[in-house]
C-alpha cells in the first residue's frame, strides 16, 4: 500500500502545512524511507567528508528532520553535529538519537546560524520542503571557506530555477563547486537526487 505521505509530500502548500505534514509524519518517517532504500543522507554525507577534509569541524545540519541526516553524518566521521528543523515533532525523534550537540526549532524566516565549516542541507531544498530561498539564506550565512553540501531530487530537478541558481553562482564566482553528482535517492519508488558540495569564496 502506498504511503499517504509520500503522495502529499511533493505538492506545493504553505510553511503551516509543511510543518503540520512532517509533524505527522514523524513517528513513521525512518522507516518508511528506510524501506525505500533512502540513500541520499549517505552519498551526501559521504561528498562532504571528501571535500571538507576535517571530521572534527562543526557542521550545521539544516532541516535535520529526524535525524537520520545526522546519523550519516556521524557515520561518516563527523563528530560536531548541531540541527535545526521547523517540524518539533521531527526534533524529538531527532533528539532521541543521541547524535547532536544542541538540537534547535528554526522558524521559516529565521536567519541561519553561522559560524560553521560546513552546512548540510540533505533532502531538504526543493519540491514540498524548503523553497529555494532557503538554500540563498544558507549561502548568505556561509563564512568564505565554508562549505554547503545539499541535495535536489527528480522532482525539484523538473524546476529548472533550483540548477539555475547554482550555477549562476558558480559562474558568477560567488561559490566554487567541489562535487556533483546524480545518483539513487529513493531506489524503491526509481527516484534519483543530485548531491551538490560548494565551497564560499
Amino acid at each position: 500500500m502506498s504511503n499517504p505521505y509520500f503522495d502529499k509530500v511533493y505538492k506545493a502548500r504553505s510553511e503551516q502545512e509543511t510543518r503540520d505534514l512532517y509533524d505527522g509524519w514523524a513517528a513513521t518517517y525512518d522507516q518508511a524511507v528506510q524501506d525505500e532504500g533512502y540513500a541520499t543522507p549517505r552519498r551526501c554525507a559521504e561528498a562532504l567528508h571528501a571535500t571538507l577534509g576535517d571530521a572534527q569541524a562543526p557542521v550545521l545540519d539544516f532541516g535535520c528532520g529526524t535525524g537520520l541526516s545526522g546519523l550519516a553524518l556521524r557515520l561518516a566521521g563527523f563528530s560536531t553535529i548541531d540541527g535545526i528543523d521547523l517540524s518539533p515533532g521531527m526534533l524529538e525523534h531527532a533528539h532521541e538519537k543521541d547524535i547532536y550537540r544542541t538540537l534547535t526549532r528554526i522558524g521559516p524566516d529565521d536567519p541561519v546560524p553561522t559560524g560553521y565549516a560546513a552546512v548540510a542541507a540533505i533532502g531538504v531544498i526543493g519540491a514540498g520542503a524548503a523553497p529555494l530561498a532557503a538554500l540563498d539564506r544558507i549561502f548568505e550565512a556561509l563564512d568564505p571557506g565554508a562549505q554547503c553540501v545539499f541535495s535536489f531530487n527528480d522532482h525539484t530537478l523538473e524546476d529548472p530555477t533550483f540548477e539555475a541558481l547554482i550555477d549562476r553562482r558558480i559562474n558568477e564566482g560567488q561559490l566554487r563547486q567541489l562535487f556533483r553528482e546524480h545518483g539513487p535517492h529513493l531506489p524503491g519508488k526509481n527516484m534519483n537526487s543530485t548531491v551538490y558540495a560548494i565551497e564560499k569564496v
